[in-house]
């Protein structure tokens, strides 16, 4: 996901009571404390998003191995950093993350090859060409997808395709020259690139937006009745702490019903206040940890071949893009499993209790 509009924090659902109350079993706290890693406790991958700079924090990475099995670049892999104005290539980043991942033993999910924001110079200075903004839309999957075949385990392909308020899809430049082929198209040349990895559609606010969930899931249908190699489905997962913990399982289970593989692929609970105060952060901390365990009890119920990853959108609280100036972010929002220091938080620890009944 990255740098996302601000746009998307407004369009949270703000179900405060809810949140508090909407939970069946007891409301006692995680017990406080050290907790075994995340990767061990869980029957399926664990992962985190990272980005670049973070490699150089010694900090940062012992915790990601100790934690996690599993990584997302944050930033490395997507047009933005790859796609220079000329048309030409940059890997520098997202090849240290895969030698990274490599060394480290960690599996690779690759992020993202189309996403309806990007209006890049080098295909813009082509758009009115149908011919050749075709050709350079298939050479640049090929391109990027083709380097790390075998690297990685999967690639969220399209990013984000269903407009906010649900009533269909969004703009964006390539729907402007091939409507919504555009997807299908993504797929078949990420196909042609790797023919194993798994290619997934991602989205968010599916589990607070009914009308947008059902978009999304009547474009899934459609590209599966055509035969597009569409191999699973990512649910973001940035929540915010008044959400409703009921919400989650039954949007799981909608996903689920097409027998693909489910990625919660970017995993942040807000604990911004926007409207109103339910007693201060440690409140705002134990609705953040139901809803982490909500999540985790709803993926577990999955099948065990439809549990593909489950993905913190970030490491640490201070990672998190939720804190970023350039989202107006709020500098103490805790969104994140551990603390500014890499401590566990009671979202870690219900993560782990959760995986403990399983």
């Amino acid at each position: 996901m990255g740098l996302f509009p601000p746009s998307r924090r407004d369009a949270i659902a703000l179900t405060a009571g809810l949140a508090l109350s909407a939970c069946g079993r007891a409301q006692s706290a995680p017990a406080a404390g050290p907790t075994p890693p995340l990767k061990q406790t869980a029957p399926f991958p664990v992962g985190a998003s990272i980005v670049f700079d973070q490699l150089a924090d010694p900090s940062a990475m012992a915790l990601l191995t100790r934690e996690f099995g599993q990584i997302t670049p944050g930033l490395e892999m997507k047009m933005e950093t790859v796609l220079r104005g000329d048309g030409g290539f940059d890997f520098a980043r997202a090849d240290a993350m895969a030698a990274f991942a490599r060394t480290h033993g960690l599996r690779l999910h690759a992020h993202t090859l189309v996403w309806y924001i990007y209006r890049p110079e080098a295909f813009v200075r082509i758009a009115a060409d149908r011919g050749a903004f075709a050709n350079a839309y298939r050479n640049y999957i090929l391109a990027v997808a083709g380097r790390y075949r075998g690297q990685a385990t999967g690639w969220d392909v399209v990013n984000e395709p269903t407009a906010e308020d649900g009533d269909g899809y969004r703009a964006c430049l390539w729907r402007e020259a091939f409507g919504m082929d555009y997807v299908a198209m993504a797929f078949h040349h990420a196909r042609e690139a790797d023919p194993d990895a798994v290619l997934f559609l991602n989205e968010y606010n599916l589990e607070s937006l009914p009308k947008k969930r059902a978009s999304f899931l009547r474009l899934v249908e459609d590209l599966l009745k055509r035969g597009v190699p569409l191999g699973g489905i990512g649910t973001q997962m940035h929540m915010g702490f008044d959400q409703d913990p009921k919400a989650i399982a039954p949007m799981m289970r909608e996903l689920a019903g097409f027998g693909l593989p489910i990625h919660v692929s970017e995993l942040d609970v807000s604990t911004r206040a926007r409207r109103i105060d339910l007693g201060g952060v440690e409140a705002r901390l134990q609705a953040q940890a139901r809803l982490v365990e909500a999540l985790a009890e709803a993926y577990l119920a999955l099948p065990a071949r439809q549990r593909y990853a489950f993905t913190a959108w970030g490491l640490r609280d201070k990672d998190s893009w939720l804190r970023s100036p350039l989202q107006k972010g709020d500098p103490d929002d805790r969104p994140l499993l551990f603390d500014d220091q890499g401590r566990p938080k009671a979202a870690a620890r219900a993560f782990v209790q959760a995986m403990g009944r399983a």
